[in-house]
């Protein structure tokens, strides 16, 4: 089973939130929906306060939720074809597995294709960084209540036992907590009136940059050069901006010369 979701049933700390007669409500599945919400709230709150309601505002919303949602399988996809592929018509084994890193980049390039189809020239990083911070950290109670996504084996005293007597690192909790700690800073920033997209550009370098390092005490398989999966998106993520930082300085320079030779 690729599923990194699911366990047998005395895995995690609280794997079904409550129970509806005989349905079953697993807490996984309802922080993921209460993520999306929670994402949503904060995006409609601040399309509201920047006055940038509209269509256009619903569609790069929609854009975002259908990308990301696309984004969080294909890693998921690549890395365990061999399995999709055996289980031939194996709807489960198609459907199973997500992934935070693949659902924001998903989502980014979602919404700058719908940008150029609407012909949208202003960045609206800004509005969506709060809201994928504070939806990150609350989706991340769902894989600590269902065990997913936990890190290697620990002897510090906060370390979590999720089933098997073995207590582990909750790098859910320190996830949790770190994007929290991005959504008050980017919350109090956005108060200062930063740039265009300077809020999102911030998060993803922070997130992605957080992300590779934390995968050194998860519980995931090196693939390449001693790094997982996760580590080489990460690498990638932030080779971008790394260029489009360096394409920003060069730019400048030459613009500076041009001017100087001009006046000349």
């Amino acid at each position: 089973m690729i599923d990194t979701h699911y366990y047998h049933d005395n895995w995690g700390l609280y794997p079904i939130l409550f129970q509806l007669g005989k349905f079953q409500i697993e807490s996984y599945s309802f922080f993921v929906v209460l993520a999306l919400l929670t994402a949503a709230a904060v995006y409609y709150f601040y399309v509201h306060k920047d006055k940038l309601t509209g269509e256009k505002a619903i569609y790069l919303a929609l854009a975002a939720i259908t990308g990301g949602t696309i984004g969080s399988k294909i890693p998921i996809w690549l890395i365990h074809f061999h399995e999709i592929f055996n289980s031939h018509t194996n709807l489960v084994s198609i459907l199973s597995g997500r992934t935070i890193t693949g659902g924001l980049i998903g989502g980014t390039l979602a919404v700058i294709i719908v940008k150029k189809i609407l012909k949208i020239q202003v960045r609206k990083g800004n509005i969506f960084a709060p809201a994928a911070a504070l939806g990150i950290a609350v989706g991340r109670i769902g894989c600590l209540l269902r065990g997913c996504c936990y890190g290697s084996i620990t002897q510090l005293p906060w370390g979590i036992d999720f089933g098997d007597h073995i207590t582990r690192h909750p790098t859910q909790i320190y996830e949790a907590l770190y994007c929290l700690l991005l959504f008050i800073i980017i919350v109090i920033w956005k108060e200062k009136h930063p740039k265009p997209g300077q809020l999102f550009d911030f998060f993803m370098i922070s997130y992605f940059s957080f992300r590779f390092f934390i995968e050194f005490i998860k519980f995931e398989p090196a693939i390449y050069l001693g790094f997982t999966a996760f580590q080489l998106i990460s690498i990638l993520v932030l080779m971008k901006y790394v260029i489009k930082f360096l394409w920003q300085i060069f730019k400048k320079i030459f613009e500076n010369q041009k001017q100087l030779v001009s006046n000349f």
